[in-house]
Formats: C-alpha cells, structure tokens, sequence
C-alpha cells in the first residue's frame, strides 16, 4: 500500500500527487528561511554546539575511557590523552610513556604465538584516528614520533605463508614473526602500512599510501608501494650525527 502510493507520486499521475511530489522536492533541497536578526545569535549557538560537544567528549574520556585503558596497560606515563576507548583483542602488554595523545580510535591485536607481546610507545607521541597494531612480538615507537590517521604497523602477515596452515585456521609461525622498530622523530603519513622486520630510521619521513616492507634510513623520505627513499639524508643532519657519534666516542678512546 505504501509503496504503491509512493510509486503514484512519483510519477505524479494526478495534479494532487504532483503536488505532493513538488512538496517533497521543497522540503528535501530546501532550506529554513532565516531572518537576518537571528544570525548573530544563531551564530553564537553554533560555536556553543561544539564547545558543548568538547566537553562531553573530554569529560567521557577522563573520567571513563581513560581510567579503563590504563588498567589494561602495564604501565602509562604522566599527561597521557585519550579521546576513544582502543581494541584490545588479545594477551599484548602495553608500555606508554610521557605526554602520549591518541587523537581518535585505535585497534591493538595479537595473537598465542608469544607468551608476552610488546607495544612500547614512548614519549611525546602523536596517533592518530584509525589507526591499528597487529603485534605479536614487540613492536616499539620511539620518542617524538608522530602518526597520522589510517596507519597500519604489524610485526607479523597476521596469517601463516603456507596454504595448508592458512586453511587449518593456523598463527604464524614464530619465525614469520619479526619485531618493529619506529624510530624518535619519525613522521608516518596517512594510510602508510609497515610490515613486520622494518626499522624506521631516525627523523625518516614515510609518505601517504606507502607500504613498508624494507628499512627505512635515517633522515630520509621515503614513499610508493613498496616504499623507496626518494629524498636523500638532509647533509645537516648527517653531519650532526657524525658530530654526536664522535662527542660519545671520545670519552670511550680516553679510557
């Protein structure tokens, strides 16, 4: 019955279903006059809408989402912001350190191969919305690194190379499983995947949609699928290097 009168107005077979449907159109594409003296009101509105919003949002984290996280972790440090309450799924341990921010939902997932998987975020870290860590053996996010929405870092394919283990509903095995390493000062772009046994070096720069599937070297950017460096150590920085490495080196050739 309904439908078949939503056919008759579509179709608008007589000039009351017409003008039903011109009135549907109205109210559909249509906008709400709006005098002009209710903009500055309707404007100040607007921006209580969002602070509104921001304090529900933050006082649901601190008092809630937070506190719950935290006794899952092993150990969190001080200045710690969390917006949305993580996935879980598994036995990892997880290590947060100083002034960490999560800005938005994130999955951690592991599986039985170990008896103690690691997720080490250090100090001053920034992650992102969406982001995910398959880790079933230590993956470690060194200080001042900063990830942005979408990223994925796993330590293991999440699923055994050999067909018949795949089909059994098997894990890795251990030897599939290779520990990840994020380096401080790294930036990893939007949508980057980085797969088991890299090492992200030093103030590495990894761009949009890239997967990582080789190390990366300090200082570089690097980019495409597979990942490859397309911009050089910054000359700077490589020479600042050389400068610490010789500054801890000497009071070792003095002894």
């Amino acid at each position: 019955m309904i439908e078949s009168l939503i056919l008759k107005i579509k179709r608008g077979e007589t000039p009351l279903y017409r003008w039903l449907r011109s009135l549907a159109k109205s109210v559909v594409s249509g906008t709400l006059p709006l005098p002009r003296f209710l903009r500055p009101l309707l404007g100040v509105l607007y921006h209580l809408h969002f602070a509104v919003r921001f304090v529900l949002r933050r006082a649901w984290a601190y008092f809630w989402v937070e506190p719950l996280f935290r006794g899952r972790c092993a150990t969190v440090g001080k200045n710690f912001q969390l917006w949305n309450m993580p996935e879980v799924d598994g036995h990892s341990k997880i290590y947060i350190g100083n002034d960490v921010t999560i800005f938005g939902k994130i999955g951690i997932y592991s599986a039985r191969v170990f008896d103690e998987p690691r997720l080490v975020i250090k100090d001053h870290v920034g992650i992102g919305h969406n982001v995910s860590f398959v880790v079933n053996k230590e993956i470690v996010i060194e200080e001042d690194v900063h990830m942005a929405v979408g990223v994925r870092v796993m330590d293991s394919d999440a699923h055994p190379r050999d067909t018949q283990d795949r089909i059994a509903g098997l894990p890795p095995s251990p030897e599939e499983i290779k520990p990840v390493k994020i380096c401080r000062g790294s930036w990893i772009g939007q949508n980057v995947f980085i797969m088991k046994g890299v090492t992200i070096g030093e103030g590495a720069v990894v761009g949009v949609n890239s997967v990582v599937i080789n190390d990366v070297p300090a200082y570089c950017t690097a980019m495409g699928n597979p990942a490859r460096v397309v911009s050089p150590p910054w000359p700077g920085k490589i020479s600042a290097q050389r400068t610490e490495a010789s500054s801890k080196e000497a009071p070792l050739k003095s002894l």
